[in-house]
């Protein structure tokens, strides 16, 4: 039976701080013989169905490849949130290998035109610099091709005798990271070679394949929240400054064959337009080499846009974004799609279209399938991006250089006020953008701003440096071009959420000026993590112990909710359905917390032979009776999101969710910011400001009847206020509460209809997360 505690066996081959294979390990022979393929040492050939890679096999054929090619180098950049080796695989010809170390010089100056003295310098670098391209794979683990298209094109690379990818390694730098969740690779590897032969072959792992985040590791690239996210901006794209990154991924069975740029419509629209250009340019000739290669299902410009930062630090960082998506199987088991499945599919058969011209029609999909239409794609990336390298280090100078001459929408500065209070706010802030290498001042006194004073201690951060469009991107609020799906339809649901604005989340006011403020500042350096705050009444304090629900359907926000706790101390057990089922949560716990999860899987959970028995099952009536005596007993209930109104329904409180029911066109939030209004004298509100910025997602907004015990925390007010992003049929939010106390019994349930803790940055609402977890006065 499947197990959660991971094997860590192989691991141990790269398990100290930083190892290097190659280059710098020694002399090369003056002969090689042509290196392993990978099938020699994984014992078996990548593509076969029903075959997987495991981290300890991914590790030990990289460290071969590099013992044995001088074209690879192998380093360690950092370990996993459960102490796994990351890897960076640095492939190119052995000339490029004997310079690496002015490559990257001359890539750091071609990112900071500041470094550079003249035109002909700069000229001078482009010819003899060479296109660095970073190739990202198996962030999703489910995505199982994703652990294995690192070692066939590494191997591609390193036993290449052909001209063109001669031509790759002379021209370009190709850094692989096999994995960005190493974690999650043996999880799903352990998971899926036990369910071989089961009901459920081919199904998810019930548990998060990050152990945080889940999916959402992938939604992370501008808070950099996780220590995987950070080994990788901080020791891949802040030394290499990549022109290119290829992020590799698999789609649904039923979508198209293969995803590639241009992106739908919105961009971003802090992302260079040069780079916009760029990326069309490249996803078309790649798609365009694909559908002549015989590949048929290739689309561009379909599903994917570029709107949220979350997955895209090369847009703010001089590099084009290539997201690749190749249609899945059920893990590494073949499916059989018919015509009429197909998401994509015209109705009249399959017709083809501008951006989908030779539409695959169906049949059998696998294993090969899919690692043959990314390595395909890869591979088209690496040919055409090589044979124009002045092109790209041209185009990335010119980004850079754009940038620090200032674009006409930007303002010359900005102001983030030290407020009081703002202490770990402030830090948090100055960790994110200097982990993103932007320069940061900070006043030693006043600082003068026309007719405004700011006090000691603000920051400024000048909008004339290379990552200002990371800075603006972050700082300004965001107005999304919300549209509907046709006139007088419901509305476009974006792919992400469509708002990303820091100082809301913080809790902090950022002010733009229209001149540099006068005053003395200091620069400020490092990327120190702010010490978390102790928080009165929980940590450290005897008898209080929260039980955090972890249902087998794997839920993104016990994750986030899961680290926040992690972070702030505050002491936990995870609750599985059947602990609660049991009863008697009073003997262990003071407050439960529900996570936002579907009411279906609290309820049901996996149906019995979908999963191995201790997987199945929800809640049911009798966890809904454990839970309600627990409260009734004393005991604090605090349910979030989606789990809000399951909890109101199934215990009967006196408040009503009028959202519930609701279709898109009357009211849909897919991810914003929204003003709240605090009632402080709450036990959840207090220590609170009066107004507030919250995010909605989905959301709730209660009303209380006239009799109701429940107390309102906070409402959206009457005129409700959409500070960043797009909510669709705000005025559905009038007068309605968001956040509810209602007392039961002897304890009190807690209701959230916004996102307290939305992926780990909401700062400005922790506390009320943090108060809810408190035992009733």
């Amino acid at each position: 039976m499947f197990s959660r505690s991971i094997s860590l066996a192989g691991v141990a081959i790269l398990a100290f701080a930083s190892v290097t294979y190659g280059q710098d390990a020694g002399v090369s022979p003056t002969v090689r013989l042509p290196p392993d393929p990978p099938e020699a040492h994984l014992g078996f050939r990548p593509g076969e169905d029903r075959r997987v890679a495991d981290w300890g096999q991914v590790t030990e054929y990289a460290e071969v490849l590099a013992r044995q090619s001088d074209r690879v180098r192998l380093d360690t950049i950092g370990r996993s949130t459960l102490d796994r080796p990351m890897l960076l695989l640095t492939i190119t010809d052995p000339a490029n290998h004997a310079r690496l170390q002015e490559i990257r010089a001359t890539q750091a100056k071609l990112a900071d035109p500041r470094r550079i003295d003249d035109r002909g310098s700069r000229e001078a670098l482009i010819e003899s610099g060479r296109l660095i391209v970073l190739i990202t794979s198996a962030i999703h683990p489910t995505e199982v091709a994703g652990t294995l298209v690192p070692l066939t094109l590494a191997y591609r690379l390193a036993a290449a005798t052909d001209t063109m990818l001669r031509q790759v390694l002379r021209e370009t730098v190709v850094l692989i990271v096999p994995s960005l969740n190493p974690d999650g690779v043996d999880l799903v590897a352990d998971w899926y070679r036990e369910s071989i032969g089961m009901p459920w072959e081919g199904s998810p792992p019930p548990m998060l394949y990050h152990h945080y985040t889940g999916h959402d590791n992938n939604r992370d690239w501008y808070s950099f929240t996780q220590v995987e996210t950070r080994n990788v901006v901080q020791r891949v794209y802040n030394i290499w400054h990549p022109q290119i990154v290829h992020d590799i991924h698999q789609q649904g069975p039923y979508a198209s064959r293969y995803f590639v740029p241009p992106w739908t419509d919105p961009i971003e629209p802090n992302v260079d337009p040069l780079l916009v250009a760029a990326t069309n340019s490249l996803g078309t000739a790649i798609a365009w080499d694909m559908l002549r290669q015989g590949k048929k299902g290739v689309t561009i410009n379909a599903g994917y846009d570029a709107w949220s930062p979350a997955r895209a630090y090369a847009h703010y960082h001089g590099g084009v974004r290539v997201l690749s998506e190749t249609a899945g199987a059920r893990l590494a088991t073949p499916i059989e799609i018919l015509p009429g499945e197909l998401q994509n599919s015209d109705p009249g058969g399959g017709i083809p279209t501008w951006n989908d011209p030779i539409p695959w029609l169906g049949g059998r999909w696998g294993a090969g399938d899919i690692l043959g239409y990314m390595e395909a794609g890869a591979l088209s990336l690496l040919r055409n991006a090589s044979a124009s390298r002045e092109a790209w280090l041209a185009n990335f100078a010119a980004v850079a250089e754009r940038a620090v001459a200032g674009w006409p929408k930007w303002p010359r500065a900005w102001v983030v006020p030290a407020d009081p209070g703002s202490d770990a706010s402030l830090a948090e802030l100055s960790r994110i953008l200097r982990t993103a290498q932007v320069e940061i001042d900070v006043s030693k006194g006043d600082l003068i701003d026309g007719d405004r004073t700011w006090p000691p201690g603000s920051l400024v951060i000048d909008m004339r440096q290379p990552y200002a469009a990371f800075v603006q991107m972050l700082l300004a609020p965001q107005d999304y071009p919300g549209r509907l799906e046709y006139p007088g339809g419901p509305p476009k649901a974006p792919y992400d959420v469509t708002a990303h604005n820091l100082p809301l989340f913080l809790g902090l006011r950022a002010m733009p000026t229209r001149r540099m403020p006068q005053g003395e500042m200091e620069r400020q350096t490092g990327t120190t993590v702010p010490r978390s705050r102790v928080i009165e009444g929980l940590s450290g304090r005897p008898g209080i112990l929260v039980g955090l629900y972890q249902p087998w359907v794997p839920a993104t926000d016990e994750g986030w909710t899961r680290w926040l706790f992690d972070r702030y101390e505050i002491p936990y057990a995870t609750l599985h359905d059947q602990a609660i089922r049991q009863g008697d949560l009073a003997r262990r716990f003071t407050s439960v917390v529900l996570p936002s999860v579907d009411p279906s899987v609290l309820d049901e959970g996996w149906a019995p032979g979908s999963m191995p028995v201790e997987f199945t099952g929800g809640l049911g009536t009798a966890g809904v009776q454990a839970l309600r005596d627990f409260v009734e007993g004393g005991g604090t209930l605090v349910a979030l999101g989606r789990s809000a109104s399951w909890a109101s329904d199934r215990l009967g409180l006196p408040v009503v969710d009028r959202l519930r029911g609701q279709p898109n066109d009357v009211f849909f939030a897919p991810g914003a910011q929204v003003s709240l209004v605090i009632d402080t004298t709450t036990s959840t509100g207090r220590h609170m400001r009066a107004r507030t910025a919250a995010w909605i997602e989905g959301g709730a907004a209660f009303d209380l009847p006239a009799n109701s015990a429940a107390v309102s925390v906070a409402t959206y007010g009457a005129r409700p206020s959409v500070l960043s992003g797009w909510v669709h049929g705000a005025s559905a939010l009038a007068g309605a509460s968001a956040v509810v106390e209602v007392p039961f019994g002897s304890g009190k349930v807690v209701l959230f209809g916004i996102d307290p803790q939305q992926r780990g940055l909401s700062m400005a609402t922790f506390p009320l997360l943090f108060n809810a977890l408190k035992p009733r006065p």
